[in-house]
């Protein structure tokens, strides 16, 4: 495996690291990496793709070190269920954002458990043309743009508050109709008609202070708590790597000097050993759903 190293010039160039962990890193977690902005980004068949969505996910995300605000749109089009997510924090050693895009896959209604809707990631003739653009403070961090059901960025290193944190995001929906039941969705979610510029069928607006509930597991305690540890840890990252101009150094220097920092990078986002939670998820679901369809059987049969 070799890292897609980002050109802006030239498109995507190859370049094999020798660092063969890295490289297994970067795979496994569903990553390339951007090295003109200095990012890692999700690439489009990651093994996240083949599990889709659920809200429990979100509240998963505090307990493993993830504080991070969620904005889920959503709408109905064309017979179906869509949800576009959109999130930016602190990804434990991460600073980043994303835009999902994810369409039904069934509701699930367990009394006293969970009341919501798994969702499928968008299949590819259901992929969006979107971008933006995530500023701290008012600085830009990174760009992203392009066709996607998932579109990301994460800056290894950088210790963010999600407050500090803005989107400006544009998303083109694929015709008047679609435009006009995101557009309700995110009136539903709370924003206002002065909040978007609309051209076409792309929608533009500023992801800031969201205005969905956010996940229960975030306390403004456990944040802070939480966020001290995060921000220790990439001070330490930045001590550890000044100097240093490429990853491969950074990743060498943080292996040789901290290698509880060197096991953060290798779990850092999103990544594959946060399968493992998703899996947990998922199967807590088919255990309470065969016992709820198994009483519901029983109570029928008496």
């Amino acid at each position: 495996m070799s890292i897609q190293i980002k050109n802006d010039n030239s498109g995507f160039i190859a370049k094999g690291m020798t660092n063969s962990e890295l490289d297994k890193v970067v795979e496994i977690a569903g990553y390339d990496y951007d090295s003109v902005q200095d990012i890692f980004y999700s690439t489009m068949n990651p093994w996240q793709r083949k599990i889709g969505y659920c809200r429990l996910f979100d509240e998963a995300a505090a307990p493993l070190g993830m504080i991070i605000d969620c904005e889920p749109i959503h709408f109905e089009y064309n017979n179906k269920k869509w949800m576009i997510g959109l999130w930016k924090g602190q990804y434990d050693l991460v600073s980043g954002g994303e835009i999902g895009v994810y369409t039904e896959a069934f509701d699930l209604k367990i009394p006293g458990f969970f009341t919501g809707t798994f969702y499928n990631c968008a299949s590819d003739s259901d992929l969006l043309q979107m971008s933006f653009v995530l500023r701290k403070n008012g600085k830009v961090l990174f760009r992203r743009e392009g066709e996607h059901w998932w579109l990301t960025g994460f800056k290894l290193g950088e210790f963010s508050e999600p407050s500090e944190l803005t989107m400006d995001i544009n998303i083109n929906l694929k015709n008047r109709l679609m435009r006009d039941a995101f557009i309700s969705g995110l009136y539903n979610a709370g924003y206002s008609k002065a909040d978007l510029t609309i051209n076409g069928n792309s929608v533009s607006f500023l992801y800031a202070t969201p205005h969905s509930e956010q996940p229960v597991t975030r306390t403004s305690t456990t944040d802070r708590i939480i966020q001290r540890k995060n921000e220790l840890f990439c001070a330490k990252y930045q001590e550890i790597t000044q100097g240093l101009d490429n990853l491969q150094d950074k990743v060498n220097a943080i292996e040789e000097q901290a290698p509880e920092l060197y096991q953060k990078i290798i779990k850092m986002g999103k990544a594959k050993p946060l399968f493992g939670i998703y899996e947990t998820v998922l199967l807590v679901f088919l255990v309470a759903v065969a016992t709820y369809l198994a009483s519901r059987v029983l109570s029928e049969d008496n």
